[in-house]
């Protein structure tokens, strides 16, 4: 199985700045409080291991659930389906307003995090020697990736189909089948994460390659914040899978894993930003120690997190079948 690190660095402020995130948070939590109390359904057993969650702590009276066997993290309460996919949309239409969380940081994104991700897919499917392929984004509309992927002139054809529908209504008998699926944070979001990857797995022919990434609970900034960690919120993140809880899911799924990579490069400074926003923040006499090291120490732990698939950022890449 295959791993991967990468050189790349840029400043948190050019990807998802935690000083911008305040009112599309807020936005957030109150939507889904909204949705839930609506159409109100538990989840006390874990997604991947089936064991009854142990408790973990509130997000703003919002209950996640701790995975005693992979320390995966998950909101115990979450809406019907009908009306997770209604939040889902209502959330990434927040996000795509002319003021939205990421209006002044759109370029910078692209170059950061979406080139990125083009690179990797393209890379990964020469690697493994399939060329013009049929490609499937798994994601609520509207995509900022899919217009990439076509610009690209890479891939025989582009399809975009929404994650919360594709969950709900399983692949269907007229779906054109496709050689690669993508799924950039959306195992984070979804209210029934193994019934998506069920309909995606139907979708995909033999073999075909599914690309996930997602926010991981064992990668350093995580785990070290914990329920304080500003970045953990439904319904983006009404899963926080750890690194061990998402290769189990895809391996249950079906699917044999050919990359497993932390490449992240923000978990230093994302703790870095807490601090500033929270000075009382508990953290311990090395943590402290580390964030105010030189550059390169700081710098050199965050590779030592790549390499240790220890960082807060996962890709993984898997093919359907044995």
């Amino acid at each position: 199985m295959r791993s991967a690190e990468t050189k790349q660095m840029f400043p948190l402020s050019s990807v998802k700045p935690l000083e911008a995130l305040g009112g599309y948070r807020s936005f957030c939590l109150a939507a889904t409080r909204e949705a839930i109390e609506v159409s109100p359904r538990p989840r006390d057993r874990s997604p991947v291991s089936g064991a009854a969650l142990e408790a973990f702590g509130e997000v703003e009276g919002l209950v996640y659930g701790r995975c005693p066997e992979t320390g995966s993290l998950f909101l115990t309460r979450v809406a019907g389906a009908r009306a997770w996919a209604d939040l889902l949309r209502r959330v990434a239409e927040r996000r795509h307003v002319p003021a939205g969380v990421y209006s002044g940081i759109v370029q910078s994104r692209a170059e950061n995090v979406y080139v990125p991700k083009l690179d990797w897919v393209h890379n990964t499917l020469l690697l493994q020697g399939v060329r013009r392929v049929r490609v499937l984004e798994v994601v609520t509309p509207p995509s900022d990736f899919s217009p990439l992927l076509s610009a690209s002139g890479a891939f025989e054809a582009v399809l975009t189909v929404d994650e919360m529908a594709l969950r709900i209504d399983g692949a269907g008998k007229a779906d054109q089948p496709v050689e690669a699926a993508i799924l950039l944070e959306s195992l984070d979001r979804v209210d029934d994460p193994v019934a998506l990857l069920r309909a995606v797995s139907a979708r995909l022919v033999d073999g075909g390659l599914i690309f996930v990434t997602a926010l991981v609970a064992s990668g350093f900034d995580m785990a070290l914040l914990g329920r304080r960690s500003f970045y953990l919120y439904p319904p983006d993140r009404a899963n926080c899978f750890s690194r061990r809880g998402l290769e189990a899911l895809l391996t249950q799924a079906g699917f044999t894993l050919l990359e497993v990579s932390t490449p992240g490069v923000l978990d230093v400074e994302i703790v870095e930003a807490h601090l500033r926003r929270d000075p009382e923040l508990a953290l311990s006499a090395f943590e402290r120690e580390l964030l105010t090291a030189p550059s390169d120490t700081r710098r050199a732990f965050q590779r030592f997190l790549q390499q240790q698939g220890m960082s807060s950022f996962a890709r993984i890449v898997g093919r359907k079948g044995r």
